[in-house]
Order: C-alpha cells, then structure tokens, then sequence
C-alpha cells in the first residue's frame, strides 16, 4: 500500500457493485475496506473479531437479533465478535470497515466476496 494520503471520495467513484469491499489501506494486520451498500445483507457473524463500521453517507440499519441500531454519516457501530447481525441500506449507503485481513465479510469464507485492493 502507498504511504500518500487515501482519498476516499476518490476511491469511491473507481466502483459502483455493493457488497463488495475495496480494500484502500492497511495497518496493524487490518484492512482498511470500502463498501457501497444497498437493500439487505445476509444475517451472520464473526467468531474471532469484531466487526467495524463506520458510516460515510446514507443511514444504515444494522439489525441485531435483540434491537436495530441506525446510523448516519459520521457516526460508528461495533458489533462484537459472535454477534449475530444484519446490515440493511434502503438507499445507498457508503461505509468504511476495519478488520483484520482475510476476514470474510459474511463469516464464511465460501460465502464472502473476494475483496481486491484499489
């Protein structure tokens, strides 16, 4: 990865799929993920980390089994590890993700969207 300064606005015009993260950076044995999100993602959880998500435009619903928590750009959600969860965006949403490389985005790596650098 570079050392110049990420400029996300730019990286997020190089894409338009949703569910597919971008990776755009590194640290700490972290990705550093780009993400457009629309309609509803499948109902899932990470065992062994964290999940990171921190909203850059739109208002994302991240349904857990007991409530919803709703976020709007600048705000941030951690959902903890073995949670069970399920993103939803109702109109485009843009976020960005950290978590630790080769973590599959759906907790399955036969499920996952292959994630690719830009």
């Amino acid at each position: 990865m570079s050392d110049a300064a990420i400029n996300l606005s730019e990286k997020l015009s190089k894409f338009s799929e949703y569910w597919s993260p971008k990776i755009v950076g590194q640290y700490n044995g972290n990705d550093l993920l780009l993400a457009k999100l629309k309609g509803e993602f499948v109902w899932h959880s990470h065992p062994d980390t964290d999940d990171f998500f921190h909203v850059l435009k739109g208002t994302l619903v991240i349904k857990l089994r007991d409530r919803d928590v709703k976020l709007g750009p600048g705000e941030v959600f951690v959902v903890p590890k073995g949670v069970e969860h399920c993103p939803v965006a109702e109109e485009e949403v843009h976020v960005l993700v950290i978590e630790p490389q080769g973590t599959p985005n759906t907790g399955d790596e036969k499920t996952a969207a292959k994630k690719v650098a830009i």
